[in-house]
């Protein structure tokens, strides 16, 4: 099924008996509404050693930064400000009182970035690694609040930042991670004993923006200040987590809608585009794909061209259809390629 197959199958009969819940599972954040000027916004993110972040090469603290920063860009995919967090955490054994406090040293760093408080949350033994589950509430304007669903026929298509380099990031924490186990087994078969082996040093010259992508990702607070200084409304938004071509998809078929997005309109890093080529991958299939890069995601009304060409780091890459029309890539050479999700999902077999 996929993670959102198993969501849609699991939610699809829950009836909302609360008016104050204008919206519940379908979006980035849940939308509530207890009255006065302002909509009530909640999300949550589970985090799971081995599953959505590998030890071996990720620091604490830029994995508390991680945790905090993943919650805190649905906030801003709503159009809305984050106020307030929870965290819970599942310890096993060998976590110390000081690596606690570097991943909390993560978590505050983040917050203090958005204006967001900690305020509580829950703390448990483990016996499978480290769980990390963040929630995150906030708010926004009832005029301004943004949903997956609103794209229109000839909305412009934009994304914030350039993509990719977060999968790229990984691909070089994983191949410089593999490099060392080999050596390590190596070693080992060799019956030389591990302390005495030389410091293993990671190659990640001319790399260091993919790294910090990966591992230091930024929830876009910038953009969503900046849309509202040029009077800008998108029509919908949502943050690229699992890859564009798979958010693209979401709003569509939210907005009952077809696209176009052009190859040549995608913004790319040097840095992206050098480790792929050195990689042998295809650096438009890293950037539809690949995921984590936590840029938004947004379309607006085509007579807001102009205003949206005054905001730098925001790039049109294509346009809203009819959904009869479908969903399609045109690449460099004019060909025509149907989307596919085939981001990143957390329940696929390794």
């Amino acid at each position: 099924m996929g993670e959102f197959g198993l969501i849609r199958h699991l939610t699809e009969n829950i009836e909302i008996k609360n008016r104050e819940t204008l919206k519940g599972v379908g979006d980035d954040c849940a939308v509530m509404d207890y009255g006065g000027e302002r909509l009530n916004l909640i999300t949550t993110d589970l985090l799971l050693e081995g599953v959505h972040f590998d030890l071996q090469y990720v620091p604490l603290k830029h994995l508390g930064y991680k945790a905090a920063m993943v919650n805190l860009s649905d906030i801003y995919a709503m159009n809305g400000r984050p106020r307030q967090m929870t965290v819970s955490l599942g310890v096993s054994k060998r976590f110390s009182v000081e690596d606690l406090e570097d991943i909390y040293s993560g978590l505050r760093l983040a917050c203090e970035a958005c204006q967001c408080d900690i305020v509580g949350g829950d703390t448990s033994a483990s016996m499978t690694g480290l769980t990390i589950s963040i929630t995150v509430v906030g708010d926004v304007a009832r005029d301004m609040v943004t949903y997956r669903n609103g794209a229109k026929e000839n909305d412009i298509i934009c994304v914030s930042g350039d993509l990719g380099a977060a999968y790229m990031g990984l691909q070089l924490l994983e191949r410089e991670k593999a490099i060392y186990n080999s050596q390590l087994a190596e070693a080992q078969q060799q019956g030389k004993k591990i302390d005495t082996l030389p410091q293993f040093q990671p190659d990640f010259s001319g790399r260091e923006y993919l790294l910090e992508r990966q591992l230091k990702p930024e929830a876009r607070k910038d953009i969503i200040e900046a849309l509202a200084a040029a009077g800008i409304k998108p029509t919908s938004m949502m943050d690229i987590s699992d890859g564009l071509s798979s958010e693209l998809m979401h709003i569509c078929n939210q907005s009952k809608a077809g696209c176009r997005v052009y190859e040549e309109r995608i913004p790319l890093d040097y840095q992206t585009a050098a480790a792929a080529e050195e990689m042998n991958m295809n650096v438009t299939t890293c950037a539809m794909n690949g995921g984590e890069d936590y840029e938004l995601l947004f379309t607006i009304p085509l007579s807001m061209n102009d205003a949206i060409q005054s905001i730098p780091g925001v790039k049109a890459i294509g346009y809203i259809t009819a959904a009869k029309d479908g969903q399609w890539l045109i690449c460099r050479d004019g060909t025509e390629m149907e989307l596919k999700a085939q981001g990143w999902n957390p329940l696929k077999e390794s």
